[in-house]
């Protein structure tokens, strides 16, 4: 998409499915358009998954919007992102020392955009552990494996990260959760602390509730941001601006969006996922985002889940063409197509002409 001076949006259609993602669009008189379905993506891109599909997350969030609907919401810590000054904040360690720790591969942040790396939650639970054995006088040479055995742990628990416990038995890191004790080794437990206590810690050190004046400073710099992102060349400014915004309003939705969309453009899924549940962990009601992670499910070819979130999107906003076009081609896949017709249907009364629109005719006649 391109946007005009005005805030409003000009038409761009382009192969590239990196251009078709659903930004937040502003501006008075905005609305989301269809762009020409992007080239299926992956190994089955030339198989039975070669459908078109409705544009990719990009459409910008309307900069128009009141500031005092923004912000409302506190993020969700776990699905954040954390700059090595915060992260240092709130763990009490040095930013030398993270410095050194990410030099040495000890622990490194994992998420963010290349250039500008950022701690996930995960990586400060590792950090959170590191600093408790550092405490208790451990070596960094003993520290390494158990610390890198808890890493590979953590995406494999069976409950939600906010409620395991981790403890330090005899040298090694133990994480407990609904299904048992990880690496259980006997000896008294001299490192305990409980994930959800780390939650409560950052929503208290780094994300007090935003000032008024925080909040429309916050907000001018996402309008900076929504000026830059739409081209290459003031991407990585753009990037900047809604850090800002989000520095001051952690809440700030449109622009958690708008930074899930540009990890998106560059290939980084796994980063515009977590931007886009910070997002929606700020504002639930938020169809971009919803919309978004739908598409990224779609992409990778999990309907039932693509379903879903697309289900979610056309109920809080059921003019959302794109989102009737991917449900609908989710139900095909799925071998639901009474549940798709409507949706077919839906899209059409939205968006009757172009190459989408036929595709839907298409499906309706079969």
């Amino acid at each position: 998409m391109r946007r005009r001076d005005d805030g409003a949006a000009d038409e761009m259609v382009s192969d590239d499915t990196t251009d078709n993602v659903i930004h937040v669009r502003f501006g008075p008189g905005a609305r989301r358009r269809t762009g020409a379905p992007p080239a299926a993506r992956g190994a089955d891109a030339e198989g039975s998954d070669a459908a078109p599909r409705a544009s990719a997350p990009g459409v910008p969030l309307p900069c128009d919007a009141a500031v005092g609907a923004l912000g409302a919401s506190r993020p969700d810590p776990v699905s954040g992102l954390y700059t090595a000054a915060e992260a240092a904040r709130l763990l009490g360690l040095k930013p030398s020392r993270l410095r050194y720790w990410a030099r040495t591969r000890f622990i490194a942040p994992s998420g963010g955009l290349p250039g500008r790396r950022r701690y996930t939650f995960e990586d400060l639970i590792s950090l959170r552990a590191a600093k408790g054995l550092l405490d208790l006088g451990v070596p960094l040479r003993r520290m390494r494996a158990p610390v890198e055995a808890l890493r590979a742990s953590l995406p494999t628990l069976a409950r939600p990260v906010t409620e395991l416990r981790v403890t330090q038995r005899a040298g090694a890191l133990v994480v407990t959760d609904e299904a048992g004790t990880f690496d259980p080794v006997t000896g008294q437990a001299l490192l305990d602390f409980r994930i959800d206590a780390l939650t409560e810690a950052v929503v208290r050190t780094l994300h007090p509730h935003p000032t008024d004046a925080q909040r429309r400073a916050a907000y001018g710099h996402y309008l900076e941001g929504c000026r830059l992102d739409e081209d290459e060349t003031t991407q990585e400014l753009a990037v900047a601006a809604y850090e800002r915004a989000i520095a001051l309003d952690p809440g700030l939705s449109n622009a958690l969006t708008n930074l899930g969309n540009l990890s998106y453009r560059r290939d980084d899924v796994d980063t515009a996922v977590r931007w886009y549940e910070r997002a929606l962990a700020a504002d639930p009601l938020q169809p971009e985002a919803m919309y978004n992670l739908g598409f990224v499910a779609l992409e990778a070819g999990r309907w039932r889940s693509a379903a879903e979130r697309f289900e979610q999107t056309v109920a809080i906003d059921p003019g959302f063409a794109d989102a009737h076009f991917n449900l609908a081609t989710a139900y095909e896949r799925l071998g639901e197509r009474a549940r798709a017709r409507p949706h077919w249907s839906a899209y059409l009364d939205l968006e009757p002409t172009g190459p989408l629109a036929d595709h839907a005719r298409a499906q309706l006649r079969s």
